[in-house]
């Protein structure tokens, strides 16, 4: 699971001397929040954001109505973007995980994917939740159960034959470390089967904990 597989391709792109206004406009037709602002061939020069689009409000106190008009329509792309060496982008080729561990440390919504200085894409926390939903098989019913275990050796091989051995299908499985106990994993998974079954079939497990079921 990489970038390259749930970024947005071909994505609507700015360029330096567009007028603010048309930007808006651009952005609103394609239901877009980020912008990439390219130049000689797609080559990536800043990224417009919606925080980009803010005007500080003491630049226009002092004006009237038609000043206002006049420095909205005058603002171009290249005095609102974010420059290119503030631009935090990411090959296509990263990890899908990778990529919202940089987000999140860097505290931004959208990354221009960047080969050879080329943008091929942006990836957006709106295509990292889709592409959280399509892991856990968001779109299709299912018991949806959380499984706590101890970080030993063979813990997850238990769950998965208890659930082959009933016959079941998983449709989804994920996991991270339990947030309340470093020294445990919490296991989801997406099982085609009742909510009765699964729980009297793992509670079987004596090592492990069910913490959560439902169906979905």
């Amino acid at each position: 699971m990489l970038v390259k597989d749930y970024m947005t391709k071909h994505p609507p792109m700015a360029e330096p001397k567009m007028s603010v206004v048309e930007v808006q406009r651009q952005m609103s037709e394609n239901n877009v929040r980020y912008l990439p602002v390219v130049g000689d061939g797609k080559r990536l020069l800043g990224l417009i954001t919606p925080q980009s689009m803010l005007i500080d409000p003491r630049r226009m106190a002092s004006l009237n109505v038609w000043d206002i008009t006049r420095l909205l329509s005058d603002l171009k792309v290249k005095d609102i973007m974010i420059k290119i060496r503030s631009v935090i982008t990411i090959d296509p080729d990263t990890p899908i995980e990778q990529a919202a561990q940089v987000m999140v440390e860097n505290r931004v919504g959208c990354l221009p994917v960047v080969q050879e200085g080329i943008v091929v894409g942006v990836i957006t926390e709106t295509d990292l939740l889709d592409h959280l939903s399509k892991m856990m098989s968001g779109n299709m019913s299912g018991v949806r159960v959380t499984i706590r275990m101890p970080m030993i050796k063979g813990e997850l091989a238990k769950l998965v034959g208890v659930i082959a051995q009933a016959g079941w299908g998983i449709d989804a499985m994920g996991g991270a470390l339990c947030v309340k106990d470093a020294k445990k994993w919490d296991a989801v998974v997406k099982i085609r089967a009742s909510k009765e079954e699964v729980v009297a079939a793992l509670s079987a497990i004596s090592s492990q904990e069910i913490i959560d079921v439902r169906e979905v």
